[in-house]
């Protein structure tokens, strides 16, 4: 009962199965039916109950990298979901194939989520599946030296958050959906747009490890206390250069202006975060563009790039752009603020680590409004004896905090608005519960 994914690759039956029962109940609202699926403690199978004639119905749409027929095809497909779903339960192909999802995905939102309960990683099961060994095929085909790869290859280990990837083919899909565009041959090109995103994130984690002198990343030794400074800030460029490689091949002069401007302003971004000694009145403007330039340039861009390569025009272009800004945002604003009250063993790294670099974030800054002696520690960036624990027992003092959750929930409901500016689609809804992650992430 397994199904090719469009890679050729079987793909489990019963995850693909859950993905088209809560599609069919979302489009069979807008194309004239609906699922009523019902199941029983027992484990009774699922009765569909048509509401109105489904011969009209039977264009082909491409949903999850299948097609598939609106009509009859659809509906036998829902209508054996139970029996196929029993069949796998104890198969070596559910034990094999199942993606181990990342953080971000295994922690439910706090709060409702909007109308279905839509899971981004679920419905990009075919595009996120192999990913990271997508990855680590085009590194170590790129190179002789087996130290060198295995060093780039060291935090592709599918055990990061995979947001920027998922983020990226999310809006991808939902922008194909908007331009009834959905070819396999642009989704390949954006998937390449995605692969990118992670490579460019991942080799600007290796260059902050030798910065930052870091011995843990996300719960293992970091890179910079396996090998030595200089083979681990070669290997960093090595990701980059691969990645570019990759986007140049492209061939689309667009994609690679938007993407190059990545690179301009992480760069940019570390130059500021390395020497920040503002007055008290710009200091927080400062904070924003650096974690602009840091964190929200990489996917605003990477999603733009996904609209410029489908040839939207500049409005679904913008609103790309805007959204992948203000979920870059809000990410960032929760990891500040989760430096402050999750543990080492959530985080994977050690708590309260921006205070020791000397880095003043979001929570210290709106603390500075409360507790006025905090600026001095800002201005010699916590560097005397008992600095790092005063500011850290200041934070928790004052709405620190809070504020800076707000500010947060500000941008999610921002990009939340900027989605819906999309047609409606299981991608563009997915746009949305992506927002919810991110403000209730643990992690």
């Amino acid at each position: 009962m397994a199904c090719m994914s469009t890679s050729g690759r079987v793909v489990c039956g019963s995850r693909r199965q859950q993905t088209h029962k809560f599609l069919c109940q979302l489009f069979g609202r807008q194309s004239g039916y609906a699922a009523a699926v019902s199941s029983s403690g027992s484990g009774s199978g699922s009765q569909l109950l048509p509401i109105a004639n489904t011969q009209q119905y039977q264009l082909v749409r491409r949903f999850h990298g299948l097609s598939f027929n609106l009509g009859k095809d659809y509906l036998d497909l829902l209508q054996n979901a139970h029996s196929c779903s029993q069949n796998l339960k104890y198969s070596q192909c559910s034990k094999t194939n199942l993606r181990q999802h990342s953080s971000v995905h295994t922690q439910q939102p706090a709060g409702p989520v909007r109308e279905i309960q839509i899971d981004p990683y679920i419905i990009l099961d075919d595009e996120l599946k192999y990913f990271y060994d997508d990855v680590r095929d085009l590194l170590q085909s790129g190179t002789s030296q087996p130290e060198l790869d295995t060093i780039a290859s060291y935090y592709f280990d599918g055990q990061g958050k995979a947001l920027r990837p998922m983020v990226t083919m999310l809006m991808a899909k939902a922008i194909n959906y908007h331009l009834n565009n959905e070819s396999h041959q642009l989704v390949h090109k954006q998937r390449q747009v995605a692969l990118f995103s992670e490579m460019v994130h991942s080799a600007s984690l290796v260059h902050d490890d030798v910065i930052d002198q870091s011995d843990f990343r996300r719960g293992k030794p970091s890179v910079n206390a396996l090998w030595n400074h200089k083979k681990v800030t070669m290997a960093g460029d090595y990701i980059l250069s691969i990645a570019s490689i990759m986007i140049a091949r492209l061939r689309s002069d667009d994609v690679t202006i938007v993407l190059s401007q990545i690179l301009t302003d992480l760069v940019q971004g570390e130059f500021m975060q390395l020497g920040s000694r503002e007055t008290e009145n710009e200091r927080f403007a400062h904070y924003l563009t650096k974690t602009y330039r840091k964190t929200a340039s990489l996917i605003a861009n990477a999603l733009k790039a996904t609209a410029v390569i489908a040839q939207a025009d500049d409005n679904v272009a913008e609103v790309a752009f805007q959204y992948g800004r203000n979920i870059g945002l809000a990410f960032q604003l929760v990891d500040d603020m989760l430096d402050f009250v999750s543990s080492t063993e959530q985080m994977g790294k050690p708590t309260a680590a921006d205070l020791k670099l000397g880095l003043a974030t979001a929570p210290v800054l709106f603390a500075c409004e409360k507790y006025p002696e905090l600026n001095p520690m800002v201005m010699r960036r916590f560097s005397e004896p008992g600095d790092v624990e005063r500011a850290f027992e200041l934070v928790h003092k004052s709405h620190g905090l809070e504020q800076t959750r707000f500010l947060a929930k500000k941008h999610c409901n921002e990009a939340i608005r900027l989605a819906q500016e999309l047609t409606e689609s299981p991608y563009q809804k997915g746009l949305q519960v992506v927002a919810d992650l991110v403000i209730n992430r643990l992690k």
